[in-house]
């Protein structure tokens, strides 16, 4: 194969350019993409603390055929409008007659985030030109914040996909402006519809100071771009609001209050210490691509677009969100626009810096999580077998042969990748999702059991539903986290009413949390201890049912 090489006397290198292999290139995409968004989204129990209220919401709608105001048994208030909970409910029926619910309401995280990794690398082409989407993608799945929530059974990650249409958008409005307006209007919808005002406060802010500010934005055609875009999220915007201040006006009305009086905090530090891992390897390379153009910054359409975007989002994350490192999801769009276009202009050093330390790293990883699951199959290392043991109180792992072939063969293609790859900038960005992919993938085949173990509320609960007496009344509860409360609302579908509210034990059964550290309680002579359980490995908390005699 034949290469027509770029090169500079300042040390840069940029990526050969094949004049064939572009079918294979995006076959790695698209193969890379998918067992990336496939690893982890079945096969293991809901975990808190977002998962737990996710599927407690989703059993509610479930049993209760309310669509309109998702709450849960430890929040009888919305905290979130319903998009994400709806689209799980349409995988739960779906899938649910071979898989868990909460399985198969997970599998919709795929999907948005499916749409969401679509947007990336339409938004890395438009700004960058040909074949930078690709690098845009994986930047983007190389992004170590982004892994686990991309996972998780919550509304963020329908808002991200939202987020990151809106981005798109915004990019494509000089080209094809009835287009963007439609995918702006869809991505202000699908936002608002997932987590509220605070994302779609983004892209409207966003749009308006580009307005303000720059004169390449300043158009008659971007303001046809934003009415129309505004005319196409009308009905996403109103119509759920609408119907809920007609039926259910006290939920509504609170969700709007709690929005408002969450303004005035500030996580705007916390949010940038937390991006300095998060967001790596996003981060150095958009800020590489910041000091290689700062002479374009204000001036540059696609520059005043990604700043923007990111000041614009820090500054309302940090003044609205809690400082939770889901939080920080939008943050990684414009850090990746910037980075994927970026990394062609690194110096020869830096890039093979960056990725001689993506293989470390994974390299490192990978090495532990097959040694780890060596010690728990065979026993030796006898140590790492009894740490193991100690932090998940798994203590036999069984082969699953589907798990091993799977991980065998993500080993092989990363260890294909190392040495067969040739060292350019672009192959620093690859590597380095392959390599968090494979480590992601082990993860999720060879340690599944030992995670969900170690987290996993299934077990205890059930234990417990299993011991309740047939006939009972209602159900008291005292220091019982809201994680808790939801998983005990899924596995054994018992809401309990809560002493710290009503001061008063008026139920036939109390079930109390004890918390290490805490004062232990204890409700009187006048109740039976029934049951009593914890998790396996659990050492800080454990239950206690009582039933009044």
């Amino acid at each position: 194969m034949s290469f027509d090489l770029d090169h500079d006397w300042q040390g840069n290198i940029s990526t050969p350019r094949a004049r064939v292999g572009e079918r294979a290139k995006t076959h790695l995409l698209i193969v890379l993409c998918a067992v990336w968004l496939l690893m982890g989204l079945i096969g293991h129990s809901p975990w808190k603390p977002f998962e737990s209220y996710s599927i407690s919401i989703i059993k509610t709608m479930l049993d209760t055929d309310n669509y309109l105001t998702p709450v849960s048994a430890s929040n009888n208030q919305i905290v979130t409008p319903p998009l994400y909970y709806l689209s799980a409910i349409f995988t739960a029926k779906l899938f649910g007659g071979f898989l868990h619910v909460h399985d198969a309401a997970r599998i919709v995280t795929g999907l948005w985030m499916a749409l969401t990794l679509l947007m990336i690398g339409m938004t890395g082409r438009e700004l960058w030109g040909q074949g930078f989407g690709r690098q845009t993608t994986f930047v983007f799945i190389g992004s170590l914040g982004l892994v686990v929530s991309a996972h998780a059974l919550m509304p963020a990650v329908s808002a991200l996909t939202g987020v990151a249409t809106g981005f798109y958008a915004l990019a494509l409005a000089k080209r094809r402006p009835y287009r963007a307006s439609i995918l702006l209007g869809l991505g202000m919808g699908v936002s608002f519809l997932s987590t509220g005002l605070l994302p779609l406060s983004i892209i409207l802010g966003t749009s308006i100071i580009l307005l303000c500010l720059f004169k390449t934005w300043r158009n008659i055609r971007f303001v046809k771009v934003m009415s129309l875009s505004i005319l196409v999220a009308s009905p996403f915007l109103f119509v759920w609001p609408l119907l809920c201040l007609y039926f259910s006006p006290t939920l509504f009305n609170h969700w709007l209050a709690q929005f408002f009086a969450r303004i005035g905090q500030s996580h705007h530090a916390y949010f940038l210490n937390l991006l300095l891992w998060y967001a790596w390897p996003a981060l150095p390379l958009a800020l590489w691509g910041c000091w290689r153009y700062r002479l374009q910054l204000l001036s540059n359409p696609r520059f005043q677009l990604i700043i923007t975007f990111f000041v614009v989002s820090w500054i309302l994350i940090g003044f609205v969100a809690e400082d939770k490192e889901v939080s920080a999801l939008p943050l990684l769009i414009p850090l990746t626009a910037m980075a994927g276009g970026s990394i062609e202009t690194l110096k020869r050093g830096a890039a093979g810096a960056l990725n001689w330390f993506g293989l470390i790293l994974f390299g490192i990883m990978t090495g532990l999580i097959w040694l780890g699951w060596s010690a728990m199959l065979t026993g030796a290392p006898a140590k790492i077998k009894e740490r193991l043991i100690f932090l998940s109180g798994l203590q036999h792992l069984d082969l699953n042969i589907i798990g091993v072939a799977i991980a065998i063969a993500i080993t092989l293609i990363w260890l294909l990748t190392i040495f067969r790859t040739k060292h350019t900038n672009r192959s620093s960005a690859t590597n380095w999702a392959i390599g968090i992919t494979c480590v992601w993938t082990l993860l999720m085949t060879l340690w599944l059991p030992m995670i969900d173990s170690a987290r996993s509320y299934q077990e205890v609960f059930t234990s417990l539903k299993r011991s309740l007496p047939k006939q009972y009344a209602c159900v008291t509860s005292s220091h019982l986290g809201d994680a808790q409360r939801d998983l005990l609302h899924y596995y054994a579908n018992l809401k309990t009413q809560s002493f710290e509210t009503e001061q008063r034990l008026d139920c036939d059964l109390y079930l109390i949390q004890d918390t290490r550290g805490n004062e232990k309680v204890e409700p009187g002579q006048n109740w039976k201890l029934i049951w009593s359980g914890k998790r396996i490995q659990e050492r800080r908390e454990s239950f206690r049912l009582f039933q009044h005699i």
